[in-house]
This record gives structure tokens, sequence and C-alpha cells, in this order.
């Protein structure tokens, strides 16, 4: 379903002038803007893998030594796990050649490059110690957090007077698996029929987007906990605004801007440091505010959307989608309890707030609430749920096959292989543990309807303030 169909009449003229400011800069863009426009096509992923291995073109047989690379990483697996004797070893090494030689598989090489590349240069540049800091991490959730025994609240006030630690350490550990594995804009969204993942989580932005106002061309906007930027620079081309992300991790940071430089978009969006309870701009400086899947890292959810309201021009919107537990969690309910903890425990929040709870924390600050509702109850035939991508598949050649029993099995093995011939820093499976787990609390919760990732809460900062001012 197009974009058309699903908006207003305002929207769809915001989106045809969105479509020609992008078709203008792609005329005038740079070659390497034009290659991740087009990213995803076979003769893009060619190319791509051809200038890893110092080519522009790709030639058969540098395809054939690609795809027999894959072969051989898989036979060194079984080999090392001692699945099977050499014929075994041989005969896996030459299955695994022949499907990705069959498919024209590539990108799967090219992520593993990158992965490597990056995990070990980023425990390097960053100086920190992986093993350590998810051991400390778990450490904050694990400890005194038996939610069967005592309740959905422990070990919450610790977590909520350690949130910077949490969620700090929390993002320092995982940007780089969210981003190999889920891509640049770190969010769930419903997917339409016959529509693509990234289509879908850019459909779900530009609906949010368009609750800002009709007009925002030039207007500056905040994004309230932005990741690596992939939200705000869709937000950014799409709306005409200047967006200003920020988030509390040094890492992201550096890797938002560097991929906002890459898209030529340094000028019109960015990413600043720092803690989004003590936001560092000034009074009344933003015409509009959005924040996605972000503000459940708050220890106060007063705190946050009073810092928001300060940074606010009178009458500017604030959007957002919420992490949310839905009317239908009973906190009574063990199964429950533990759906919430591993959402928790897997996906770096101190607490999680009822639905309610939103909407008494914007209105104590100030706020009007001119919408508030479950948007992942918005569903149409054909629609493909938004934990789906997070449920177990057989399907080899997808993401989900990690979540299956053998997926997970073989996941934790290769990631402890790399870590043996350092390839990957100490601690990586341990983290890759942590994800999972939060993984299917979201996905078990979203089963049960009792929670969602995407309760949108749109709010507007009054003209004349409670105050008379």
């Amino acid at each position: 379903m197009s974009l058309e169909m699903d908006h207003p009449v305002h929207l769809q003229r915001s989106l045809a002038a969105a479509k020609q400011r992008v078709t203008a800069a792609a005329r005038i863009g740079s070659k390497k803007t034009k290659n991740r426009q087009t990213k995803g096509s076979k003769a893009h992923d060619a190319a791509q893998t051809g200038a890893a291995f110092g080519g522009s073109k790709l030639s058969a047989v540098r395809t054939l030594s690609c795809h027999a690379a894959l072969g051989a990483v898989a036979a060194l697996f079984v080999y090392t796990c001692g699945i099977g004797g050499f014929v075994a070893t041989v005969v896996v090494g030459f299955l695994v050649t022949v499907a990705f030689a069959t498919l024209d598989i590539t990108n799967p090489l090219l992520r593993a490059m990158s992965f490597i590349n990056t995990t070990l240069g980023q425990e390097a540049k960053r100086k920190i110690n992986v093993d350590q800091w998810i051991t400390g991490y778990n450490d904050l959730h694990q400890k005194d957090s038996d939610y069967i025994a005592d309740g959905d609240k422990a070990g919450v006030e610790k977590r909520n007077s350690s949130y910077t630690t949490l969620v700090n350490a929390y993002y320092e550990l995982a940007t780089l698996f969210y981003e190999i594995g889920w891509g640049t804009s770190f969010h769930f969204a419903t997917r339409r029929k016959n529509e693509s993942f990234k289509e879908s989580i850019k459909r779900h932005e530009y609906f949010l987007a368009s609750k800002l106002g009709q007009n925002m061309a030039g207007k500056r906007i905040i994004d309230v906990g932005c990741g690596v930027g992939g939200p705000y620079r869709n937000i950014a081309t799409f709306t005409g605004g200047d967006v200003t992300g920020i988030t509390l991790n040094e890492y992201q940071v550096q890797r938002g801007n560097r991929l906002s430089a890459e898209d030529g978009l340094l000028s019109r969006c960015r990413s600043v440091q720092g803690d989004f309870m003590k936001l560092p701009f000034e009074d009344e400086s933003f015409d509009g505010a959005y924040a996605i899947e972000a503000t459940c890292h708050a220890p106060s959810r007063e705190g946050v959307y009073s810092e928001i309201y300060r940074v606010l021009k009178p009458g500017s919107v604030l959007a957002m989608y919420e992490w949310c537990l839905t009317p239908k969690y009973d906190a009574s309910n063990s199964l429950h309890r533990k759906i919430k903890k591993q959402i928790e425990e897997g996906d770096g929040l101190p607490d999680m707030a009822r639905t309610t709870e939103i909407d008494d924390a914007v209105s104590a600050v100030g706020f009007e609430v001119l919408e508030s509702r479950d948007v992942a109850l918005d569903s149409l035939p054909g629609d493909i749920s938004w934990y789906t991508p997070l449920t177990p598949s057989w399907n080899i050649f997808t993401q989900r096959f990690q979540f299956t029993g053998i997926g997970k099995w073989l996941t934790t093995k290769g990631l402890r292989l790399l870590e043996l011939l350092r390839l990957a820093p100490a601690g990586t499976c341990k983290v890759q543990t942590m994800l999972l787990t939060g993984g299917e609390g979201c996905y078990r919760g979203g089963e049960l309807g009792i929670f969602t990732p995407m309760y949108m809460c749109v709010v507007r900062k009054p003209l004349v303030e409670r105050n008379g001012k």
C-alpha cells in the first residue's frame, strides 16, 4: 500500500515535496550516495563485494572465490565443533559453496567481514573491555532482580539510580549487533502486504513525522534518543527540516555523524552527545520533537518529558513511539513478569511503564494530549506483525534462523570460535545471548498482547502555559 493512501491530504503534499527533493538530490549526489540509495540490488551487492577485494567489478573467479570462502568458513566451523569427521567437513563446505553460488548471495561474507573488523576496532579505539562491560551490565539486571519471587519491580531502584551506566553500557555493546542485523533505524514497524522491511521502517518514521506539522521545512527538530541517526536522516529528507539528534553514547554519536556525512546530509542533521534528562539546549529552541522507542530508557518519564517541554517553542508538537505494558499485562502473572524482565534485561531498560502512565506523565509536565493510542493495533489484512522478525524460522538465509534451537546453538558456537581465534572480543557471545533474551521477551509479549513498542503519543506545548506566561 502506498504512503499516499495511508495519510491525509496535507501529508500527500509533504510526501510529494519530499520525493521531489530526493529526486533532485539523486541527480547531483555523489557516486557513493547513489550506491547507498540503490543498495539491495544484485548489481550493487556484486560491486560492493568487488570493492572489498580491491576491484570495482566482480569477476566470475572472484565471485566463486567469495562463495568458496563461505564454504571454507562453514567447514572450519564443523571441524572445530567436532560435529563430524573429515567427510562431513568436506560435504558441508561443498554444500555451502554451492548454495551461495546458486542463490548469488554475497552479502553474508561482507557482513561477516564488517562485523569482525568493527568489533576488533571498537574495543581498541573505544578502549573498552567487552567482557567486563557485559558482566557489569548483567549484574545490574540479574542481581536482586528475581521477578518471579519478588514481583516485577525487583532491582528497579538500583537500575534507575545507575541508568546512565546501564544505558551507555547497553548501547556500547549492542549498537554494532543492531546495525549489522537490523539496519540503522533501531525500531520496529508493522509491514504492509508486499512491503519490504526497509519500506515499512521508513513509513513508520514518516507517519510519526507527519504529526509534527504540515510545513516543517527549515524548522529545527530534535530527535530524542537518536541511535546512529537512521530515523533522522529519513525524517530530515521527508520534512525538509533541520534535525539534531541526542544520544548518551559517544560511539553512536561518532557513527551517526559519519553516516550523515557519507550521505551528504551533515549540514541538515547531526548527532550530539548528551543526557536527555538534562538536555544541553536553550529554552524554546526547537520547533518540533520526536522520540522513537527511546524514552523508555529514562528513569523517570516526567523527567525526560519536562526537558523536552522546556526546549520546545510554545505551540510545538512532540510525537513519540513508546515501549509500554498494555492493559492486558497482569503483574500477578508469573509468565507476564518473566516476559517483562526479559525485555528489560535484553534491551537496557531500568523499568517499563504502562500506557496510562505515559498519558499521565505528559499531562503532568504541561503538554496537551492531541492523540494517544497503540498503533500496533492498526493492522490491515495481510499485514506482517512488528514482532515477526523476532520469531524463529527454519529459513537459514534469514536472520530469524538464529532464534531456532539449532540457530542459537550455531550462533553461540560461531561467536565462541571467533573469540577463540581473537577475531571478536571476549564477551561477544554474552552480548548476543543478552540480545536474544530481549528478542524473545519482545515477541512473546507481542504475541500475548501485553507489550507494545509503538504506543504513539502526540502532544503539544500550549501557546499559553498554565501559569499564564
